[in-house]
């Protein structure tokens, strides 16, 4: 059940949908040359071996990627990330999966001083892997006012496969 005041799911509490990520090679090399962190230990396997891992491993900025992406895919392409506090566990190597799940801890419905904007949500993430977990954190989005031109329908829209509203 949607929120009409917020457009959030059942509010404080609401847990979100998991989301199953497979930690591939390519996704821990890619990820660390789209944000130029050039360390060995994201894309040489025995030059890790040599620092004492047992392979590569992904790094902090793909991860904070990755939950973002895993709130906005929740709440739609016009939420906005206000905070993103997050803090690694366990190393994600490749071969193995990290699933993001994230539960609604507040919501402030945009109504206050500010006045005319959406709800602004926060939501406690956990991503496990094989070996525990991986990262934790809140996340602080902003959702867009229901009421407003740019979003004339009554409830927010989850993208499909293709990225569109639904």
């Amino acid at each position: 059940m949607v929120d009409g005041l917020t457009g959030v799911g059942a509010g404080v509490g609401a847990k979100l949908a998991p989301l199953e990520i497979p930690v591939t090679r390519t996704l821990i090399v890619s990820g660390a040359i789209a944000s130029r962190d050039y360390q060995d230990v994201h894309h040489d396997a025995e030059l890790a071996k040599e620092k004492g891992s047992p392979d590569i491993f992904m790094n902090i900025l793909t991860t904070n990627g990755l939950v973002g992406r895993y709130i906005t895919d929740h709440f739609g392409p016009a939420s906005v990330l206000r905070k993103v506090a997050i803090r690694l566990g366990a190393p994600n190597y490749p071969g193995d999966t990290m699933v993001l799940t994230g539960t609604v801890t507040e919501v402030e419905d945009g109504s206050g001083a500010s006045g005319g904007g959406g709800a602004t949500v926060v939501v406690r993430i956990i991503g496990v892997n094989g070996l525990g977990t991986h990262v934790t954190g809140t996340m602080t989005v902003t959702l867009p006012s229901l009421a407003s031109p740019a979003n004339p329908t009554s409830t927010p829209s989850r993208p499909s496969a293709s990225g569109r509203p639904a």
